[in-house]
């Protein structure tokens, strides 16, 4: 086994808009820096055959298919060696990093990077990243564990009447429960150089990082903390490759024990962020004490790349229509759209009117659309990658039937064929409604989830066949 690391600062240096809001939020300074952190595998047989990968994990929202293909394309006269299809970036999905896709929200002024000039930069970047952990290969091995940290946490409270809240109150006397199930396992994947010095690490969990998701300053969110920890742990020069795991449903922010939560930071002097870290940081010590034992150099490494065609959820004709009426109310509100009324999010909620007639026009043609899907054998370990904002359960379906002893899911990865990183709700959530269910937050529904699962858990449990 062959293993390269590479850390990159894409830390904007001038004012951006940050991407994760329907308002505009211009920068007002950076609180800590955005990274990009790039794994490089091969493993060579004895007869020649190659097997290889690069993961890219990086402090963004998501990372459009567009970004991808700049970045594969321009690898390819750098890394001769290298099959750019064997490339994936995933995103931690941090709310206060750069907008990097025109169009999104309107232009700010001189003063502010443009999303086109963030972009350049971010591919320049990554592509740099990419060359330095692949140019950086050496004999080496891994380790592999599971630990538990609470950490991500379900958003969506439903009520008496059967509907569901993002961020609903808990107070109110018609709550009835939780939406949905909660995930707190850490997938981890450790990897060690020649010497047996710990190198770097994957740490795979069901949550986006948002704490700070409404803030107006550039930050990687609880990852920045949690690097920073892990490094005061186990040395500073150690790579971590973060992955955020199913999590369409999920966020950090305690919907219960609110007032508990809070009393028990305070007792710590720790903010959300550093507590969180906390967690994180003792739940791969603990995991590591025990996964060290079992250094592999030589184990079994695929890496499948195939294209689902999965069905679209159809925009009904009342959809359509309530899109069209309520880009009318929107355009008589503010005549033209511009930057003036951007803060009030009319901008981004036009476009999303726009979107969802413009689905309804186009599946006329066709409702089944190409997903890119990664999946990889590392050892006993599966990793398993899809574009979206996935909701839990289906997660833990994949989790369930797969025949790897564990399966570490990662979401909001980068497609090469242009599928953006909407929501995938489940049957319940749409049952449900409210934000991250609604055909503006859905290219895809139910169904598709359930046929992901059922490409996704084929392709595993191929590279385990008769074991």
């Amino acid at each position: 086994m062959l293993i390269g690391w590479a850390t990159v600062d894409v830390t904007p240096s001038r004012p951006v808009n940050l991407h994760g809001q329907f308002h505009v939020r211009v920068s007002q300074f950076v609180s800590d820096p955005l990274t990009a952190t790039a794994l490089a595998l091969e493993s060579v047989t004895p007869d020649g055959a190659r097997e290889q990968a690069i993961m890219i994990s990086c402090d963004r929202v998501y990372v459009p298919s567009e970004i991808h293909q700049r970045v594969c394309a321009a690898l390819a006269p750098l890394l001769p060696d290298f099959d750019p299809a064997k490339l994936f970036f995933n995103a931690t999905h941090t709310h206060t990093a750069p907008d990097i896709v025109s169009g999104f929200y309107p232009p700010q002024g001189p003063d502010v990077t443009t999303p086109e000039e963030y972009a350049d930069f971010f591919v320049e970047q990554t592509t740099d990243a990419a060359v330095r952990a692949w140019q950086a290969r050496a004999e080496g091995g891994i380790t592999t564990g599971l630990g538990h940290a609470v950490v991500g946490l379900n958003r969506r409270i439903t009520y008496a009447d059967g509907s569901s809240v993002m961020y609903g109150s808990t107070n109110r006397g018609d709550f009835e429960c939780v939406e949905g199930y909660e995930d707190h396992s850490v997938g981890l994947v450790f990897t060690w150089d020649d010497a047996g010095e710990l190198a770097g690490m994957i740490v795979n969990l069901a949550c986006p990082s948002q704490v700070v998701e409404g803030e107006s300053f550039v930050s990687a969110d609880f990852w920045h903390e949690t690097r920073e920890e892990l490094r005061r742990r186990f040395g500073e020069g150690l790579c971590v490759l973060a992955q955020c795991s199913a999590a369409g449903d999920q966020s950090p922010h305690p919907l219960l024990y609110q007032a508990a939560e809070a009393a028990m930071r305070e007792r710590r002097g720790l903010t959300e962020r550093e507590e969180i870290a906390r967690r994180i940081a003792n739940a791969v010590t603990e995991t590591l004490e025990v996964a060290s034992t079992d250094l592999q150099t030589d184990p079994p490494f695929r890496h499948l790349v195939r294209t689902l065609d999965l069905p679209a959820r159809a925009v009904t004709e009342q959809e359509y229509n309530d899109a069209a009426a309520e880009l009318e109310r929107l355009q008589r509100e503010a005549p033209g759209l511009t930057e003036s009324n951007a803060v009030s999010g009319n901008w981004v909620h036009s476009w999303r009117c726009r979107d969802v007639m413009g689905r309804f026009e186009e599946q006329r043609s066709s409702l089944i659309k190409p997903v890119d899907v990664h999946v990889m054998r590392l050892g006993d370990t599966a990793i398993c990658t899809n574009p979206f904002e996935l909701f839990l359960d289906y997660g833990l379906r994949m989790k369930a039937r797969s025949e790897a002893q564990q399966t570490l899911v990662v979401q909001l990865v980068s497609s090469a064929i242009g599928c953006r990183g909407a929501y995938l709700p489940t049957a319940r959530a749409v049952a449900g409604a409210s934000y991250g269910a609604l055909i503006a937050d859905n290219i895809f529904g139910p169904e598709a989830g359930q046929a992901l699962v059922e490409g996704t858990v084929a392709m595993i449990n191929e590279m385990w066949d008769g074991e």
